[in-house]
């Protein structure tokens, strides 16, 4: 068996381990250069580090992806399965984007698209599953498994709710749209009249959101409002007020549920193991 083949096939390989190892660090790097790239400023300032982040993202992915194409069982299988469909879309909106393709140029969607990558952070569940397996009746070994799986999941929650809420409510007013809508204004408004100040409106609800609620400027902005929904009631000095930001909203306190009880039963089993010897190895 080739190196190559083994990365993708043999989880007992040093160069398997070695390849997932940089995928996992490859993937959190990747998610966490997506949000600063949405922080007012960012963008501008640091557009040079962020191309050449999304340029070797794209590469390992893409990499990676036609790697577990070339060593599935079955191809097909793996090309039209969740996973794959998950990794082409991590990586097909941006090499459109990287290549400046006149047809996508300037496409939000394809930035909107791009977000699937987080759902890869989701993949390395099943790393940790699998070592959760191996630790067989090892409580150190277990607890240790448990909080992996623990801390992926509630990472997957904190990306994937705070960028949504940010691209379902944030985005109708980043600077853009407020300089757009506020152009259009000016334009429509008559020549010696005062223009009117633009504010953008719930393209649902239909009620204007004025600057005081302006809350989700960016995915970093969002994660501490989603943090809080997780692991509390909130405390008030961020709420959506758009019908879109509310739903998302309404997901994000149900997953809070299901990550506290999750975390709650760890701590149970652990409890239980070093004060009264359950599940400790025969």
């Amino acid at each position: 068996m080739s190196t190559i083949e083994s990365m993708f096939t043999d989880p007992k390989s040093r160069a398997f381990k070695n390849w997932h190892s940089w995928i996992t660090t490859l993937i959190f790097a990747s998610c966490i250069s997506l949000s600063l790239e949405t922080v007012p400023g960012y963008s501008e300032a640091y557009h040079q580090q962020f191309m050449w982040m999304e340029w070797a993202s794209v590469v390992f992915f893409s990499f990676d992806y036609l790697g577990n194409i070339a060593f599935a069982k079955s191809r097909l299988g793996y090309i039209f399965s969740f996973w794959g469909l998950v990794d082409l879309i991590s990586i097909l909106p941006s090499i459109l984007m990287l290549l400046n393709m006149a047809v996508t140029r300037g496409t939000k969607v394809l930035r909107l698209l791009r977000v699937a990558r987080i759902l890869r952070v989701l993949k390395l569940s099943r790393g940790a599953i699998d070592d959760l397996k191996k630790a067989g009746g090892s409580r150190t070994d277990t607890l240790a498994a448990n909080l992996k799986i623990y801390a992926i999941i509630l990472f997957s929650a904190l990306m994937i709710s705070s960028t949504a809420m940010y691209f379902v409510e944030g985005s109708l007013y980043v600077q853009d749209v407020l300089d757009a809508g506020q152009h259009a204004i000016d334009i429509a408004t008559p020549e010696g009249t005062k223009p009117e100040v633009f504010v953008p409106v719930d393209p649902i609800g239909g009620n204007p959101i004025t600057t005081d609620k302006q809350f989700f400027t960016s995915i970093p902005t969002s994660m501490w409002w989603c943090m809080v929904t997780l692991t509390t009631t909130g405390y008030g000095d961020m709420y959506p007020v758009t019908v879109g930001g509310r739903i998302v909203a309404c997901f994000t306190m149900f997953a809070g549920l299901v990550l506290f009880g999750l975390l709650m039963d760890i701590v149970r089993t652990a409890m239980m193991a070093i004060l009264f010897g359950e599940g400790q190895a025969k």
